[in-house]
Order: C-alpha cells, then structure tokens, then sequence
C-alpha cells in the first residue's frame, strides 16, 4: 500500500478522487482493482501475522470505500457527514409537504396497480424523479462554493424514502410475476 495514506484517509484521499459528488466510475473500479491487488490478504499470505492483518484491514476498508463511494446515495450520505452534517435518517423525518404528497400519490398508485404494465409505468416515473434529484444534488453539491450541507442531508433523507418505495415496487414486480 502506498505509505502515504492511512486507514482514517477519506475514501476520496484513499482512491485518489476529487472530493464531490460526481464521479468517474470507470476510475473508481480501476483504482478499486489497484488497491484489492496491492492490498489483497492472498498476498501476504507467507507474511506475519501481523502484517496478514493489516492487509485484512486494508482489503475491508477498500471495499467499504468503494461500495460507498459506487453508490450515490451512500456517495452523498458521507459527503454530508465529511462536513460535520448528520443525516439523522432515524430521528428526522420531516419532509416538505409536496414530497410526502407525492409519496402518498406513488403508494396509492402502487396499491391501486393490478397489471405489470401499470407497476412499470410508475416505476419508470420513481426512477425519473430520483433521476432528477441526483442531477439536483450534483449541481447543489459540486456546482459552487457554500454548499448548504443541511439543505443536501434533507434532499439524501428524500432519496432514502424514494429508494425504500423502489424496493417496494421491486417487490410488487415479484409478486405480479
């Protein structure tokens, strides 16, 4: 491993990265391939004991980086907390008014869907409205200086709700199948 970073490294330092929203993945799996190589437990197997640990430690926080930073909820979720913002996803859960309408309007139809076209049908329109509200981070998060981080932990909180109803949708799909 490079001598230069440490196990507290932010996963942007640790992958070489800029430290924002938008991300090449195709550069995060080839630095992730990097890292595992370099860092990978069989490659130390011969070693000591202790250095087969370090290298373990190494191989889980590279893997608990890159499944953090691949995925962007997760992405935007440790960029709020790298600047000292909880998302306090269990004990907040106030949300603008027109978000729980809409959330409301989604269940409704997701109870009332009995055919696999209509589940699709909303499905494509979940999946469009998170669409939306990546884009809207990225622009909020990488666009300039003076992030409202509070602002962006709420639009995360959001995303945590649309992704829950995605999963329901998934499993409504099962159930039509």
């Amino acid at each position: 491993m490079d001598a230069g970073l440490s196990l507290q490294a932010t996963d942007f330092e640790l992958f070489g990265l800029p430290e924002r929203f938008a991300l090449d993945l195709g550069a995060l799996d080839a630095k992730w391939k990097q890292l595992q190589g370099a860092a990978h437990p069989d490659r130390f197997a011969t070693e000591t004991a202790a250095a087969q640990r370090i290298a373990m430690q190494w191989a889980v926080r590279i893997n608990e980086a890159y499944r953090r930073l691949k995925n962007p909820l997760a992405r935007a979720a440790y960029l709020c907390a790298l600047h000292g913002v909880d998302l306090e996803a269990e004990s907040n859960t106030a949300m603008p008014p027109a978000f729980l309408m809409q959330q409301m309007e989604w269940r409704d139809a997701l109870s009332e869907a009995t055919t696999l076209d209509a589940v699709d049908a909303l499905a494509d329109e979940v999946a469009a409205s998170r669409e939306a509200t990546l884009k809207s981070l990225q622009s909020r998060i990488d666009g300039a200086a003076g992030v409202d981080w509070r602002a962006v932990a709420g639009s995360v909180r959001g995303l945590m709700f649309v992704d829950k109803f995605m999963s329901d949708i998934d499993r409504r799909v099962d159930a039509l199948s």
